[in-house]
């Protein structure tokens, strides 16, 4: 094992039989030939799997819809990202020219993906219950600061539900223009309010991201309206 895997394999608290996994893991698609992109869907499935089932018995009195959105807060690309950070995975991402060149080993989605990416393969290389040890190992620490009292649904959410409590129709939501390369692009989203004669813009480098920011700068502007 390389003094650098060997040193990656310490900080996860795993070391794997087969290194190439690890590796894979860690092989972004602009590398070229295989790539991480497998074991990132196989990953995400058994994080969203794993946080489930804890929270399940962490909270054995919590709606449906309030697990939902506690498990969303600790599986979403943001808490990835910041976990991929404490392990410094950006230096030991195999990137394209083109990422390298860009900065991709600091992108918070290439982050995320390898994050996924290494629990898939952790998953092949052990099987579910060391998968499942070591998740719980990294999130040890935002699962027992989880608590139901600070449950926040998402922007857009809040937005819907205080237009439908007011009887007002709901946002619409627009992509104006997308600017970029393909690996790193910028959305441009419009939200329609019919209280507002303007649309509310916001961007993000995702439509979901952008959405979302839209959302909460129009929440913003009617609470102010109204304060």
């Amino acid at each position: 094992m390389s003094s650098s895997y060997q040193k990656l394999c310490r900080q996860l608290g795993y070391f794997f039989a087969d290194l190439g996994l690890l590796e894979l893991a860690l092989t972004h698609r602009s590398f070229g030939g295989r790539n991480n992109e497998r074991l990132e869907f196989l990953g995400d499935s058994i994080l969203n799997y794993v946080i489930a089932e804890d929270l399940f018995h962490r909270f054995p009195k919590a709606k449906e819809g309030e697990l939902s959105r506690l498990r969303a807060s600790l599986v979403k690309g943001e808490t990835l990202a910041e976990i991929a950070r404490e392990f410094k995975l950006g230096d030991y991402l195999k990137l394209g020219a083109g990422e390298l060149k860009s900065g991709g080993f600091r992108r918070d989605s290439i982050l995320e993906d390898a994050v996924e990416g290494i629990i898939g393969a952790i998953f092949l290389d052990a099987g579910m219950d060391s998968c499942s040890e070591r998740i719980l190992s990294w999130y040890e620490s935002r699962l027992n600061a989880t608590s139901l009292k600070v449950v926040t649904k998402d922007a857009k959410t809040r937005l819907q539900e205080y237009l439908q409590a007011r009887k007002h129709a709901l946002p619409q939501y627009e992509v104006i223009e997308v600017l970029g390369e393909p690996h790193d692009q910028t959305f441009y989203v419009h939200c329609v309010i019919e209280l507002f004669a303007d649309p509310i813009e916001g961007k993000g480098n995702s439509r979901r991201i952008a959405e979302q920011k839209a959302a909460t700068q129009a929440l913003a502007m009617l609470e102010q309206e109204n304060a």
